[in-house]
C-alpha cells in the first residue's frame, strides 16, 4: 500500500538537526508525526503520515474497556556517515504479530510495518537527538476502536507509530547493580494466558507488583512462575543469570515469558562474545544457592529500553537479601552491553541485516 503524507507546513516542522543541551531522558519527547492506518471492512487500509496529535475515539471504543491493545518497542541510531539505522525492526514486526493473535487482532503485513516505521523516521529525522548514546525511539501500537460493549474481537482497529528522541537509558554507562524483589505473591502470567505477548494490559498488571518492590527498596520484581517454583521475568526484561566460567543462562521461552529481542540477539552473538549463551529452566533454589555458592558471578535482566540491567541483589518478602558476587556490575555485563551496543550505533559490524539504513524518500 502507498503510504499518504499530510505533513505540517513547512513553518511549523523542526527545520534543524535536534541538539539539546542536556540530556533529554528517555521516552518522554515526541517528533512532529505520527504513522497511522486503519482496519475495517476485513482489511487494513489507508496508510499515512500526519501531524502529532490527540485520536479521536469514542467512549465505547473496545480498547478503552476490554484492554484489546498490544504495542512494540524499537530504536533507531546515527551511525557516523550522518544516516539512521533502525535495529532490528523486522524481529519487532514478528513479534507484533504473534501478540495480534493472542489478543485476537488481526495481523499486520510485516513489511508493510516496516515500511510504515522507516517512512516516518525518514519524515522527521531532524529530530534525532544529537548527543552521545542518544536514539529515536520507536514506539508501534494497535488499539480496538469499535464502538461495542458486547465481551468479543473489536472489529476495528487503529495502528500508530510514533517516535521518542530519547538519550542513553544509562547515562553515565552499566555502572550500578539494582536490587529485584523475589515475590512468591505477585505473578506476572499464567500458562494459557496473555504472557507470552505485548499487551498492554500485561503491563498495567505489573504496577501493583511494582509499587510493592518499591517499599523493599527494590527496583522491580523478580517474577516467578505460578507455582513459585521457576525464575521468569525481571520486571519487564527478560531475567539471565552468568556462571563463573562466563555461560550466559537465560530463562526458556514459554507462554509465559516475552520473547525478548534483546535475549534473542544476545544468543546469537555468543561466538562475538566469546562464551556460550543457553536456555533452560531456572529453579529459584538452585539459581539461590549458585549465588551463594559463587556458582553464579552476575545475574540481570535483557530489554529493549536498557540493554542490559544488572542485578546487584536480590531481597526475599521476609526481608533475607542474596548479594550476586559482590554487588557490582561485573566484567561479563559491562562486555555484553558494549559489543550491543556498538552494533547497534555502527561501531562494530553486526550479523547481516542487523541494522539497517534509512532511505531519504520522504517529500
Amino acid at each position: 500500500m502507498e503510504i499518504k503524507y499530510d505533513l505540517k507546513p513547512a513553518s511549523e516542522r523542526r527545520t534543524e538537526q535536534f541538539k539539546p543541551e542536556g540530556n533529554v531522558g528517555f521516552g518522554s519527547l515526541r517528533t512532529d508525526h505520527m504513522f497511522l492506518m486503519d482496519y475495517h471492512d476485513g482489511e487494513w487500509r489507508d496508510p499515512r503520515i500526519v501531524p502529532y496529535g490527540p485520536f479521536e475515539m469514542a467512549p465505547g471504543a473496545m480498547a478503552l474497556h476490554y484492554g484489546q491493545s498490544i504495542f512494540e518497542g524499537a530504536k533507531a541510531f546515527m551511525h557516523e556517515d550522518g544516516e539512521i539505522y533502525t535495529f532490528r525492526i523486522n524481529k519487532n514486526a514478528e513479534r507484533m504479530n504473534r501478540s495480534a493473535d493472542i489478543v485476537c487482532i488481526p495481523n499486520i503485513d510485516e513489511q508493510m510495518q516496516i515500511d510504515a516505521i522507516n517512512a516516518l523516521i525518514d519524515v522527521d529525522r531532524l529530530w534525532f537527538p544529537m548527543q552521545e548514546g542518544a536514539c529515536l525511539y520507536i514506539r508501534p501500537f494497535i488499539f480496538a476502536t469499535e464502538d461495542r460493549l458486547s465481551v468479543s474481537p473489536s472489529s476495528r482497529y487503529t495502528f500508530c507509530v510514533v517516535l521518542s528522541p530519547s538519550g542513553a537509558y544509562y547515562a553515565a554507562g552499566v555502572n550500578k547493580g539494582i536490587r529485584l524483589l523475589i515475590s512468591k505473591t505477585y505473578h506476572r502470567a499464567v500458562s494459557g494466558g496473555t504472557g507470552a505477548s505485548k499487551a498492554a494490559g500485561n503491563y498495567a498488571a505489573s504496577l501493583r507488583a511494582g509499587k510493592a518492590a518499591a517499599q523493599f527498596g527494590a527496583s522491580q520484581v523478580l517474577y516467578l512462575d505460578a507455582n513459585n517454583q521457576q525464575i521468569e521475568e525481571a520486571g519487564a526484561m527478560n531475567h539471565f543469570h552468568i556462571l563463573k566460567d562466563g555461560t550466559v543462562i537465560i530463562p526458556t521461552f514459554t507462554d509465559t515469558i516475552l520473547k525478548s529481542i534483546t535475549s534473542q540477539s544476545i544468543m546469537e552473538l555468543s561466538e562475538l562474545l566469546g562464551c556460550e549463551v543457553r536456555q533452560e529452566t531456572v529453579m529459584l533454589d538452585k539459581f539461590i544457592a549458585d549465588i551463594e555458592s559463587g556458582e553464579i558471578i552476575e545475574a540481570g535482566g535483557f530489554g529493549t529500553a536498557a540493554v542490559v540491567s544488572a542485578v546487584g541483589s536480590y531481597i526475599f518478602e521476609d526481608g533475607r537479601v542474596v548479594t550476586v558476587g559482590n554487588g557490582e556490575v561485573g566484567e561479563h555485563i559491562q562486555r555484553i552491553y558494549k559489543l550491543y551496543t556498538d552494533i547497534q550505533k555502527g561501531h562494530v559490524q553486526g550479523p547481516e541485516g542487523w541494522v539497517k539504513r534509512v532511505e531519504r524518500v520522504a517529500p
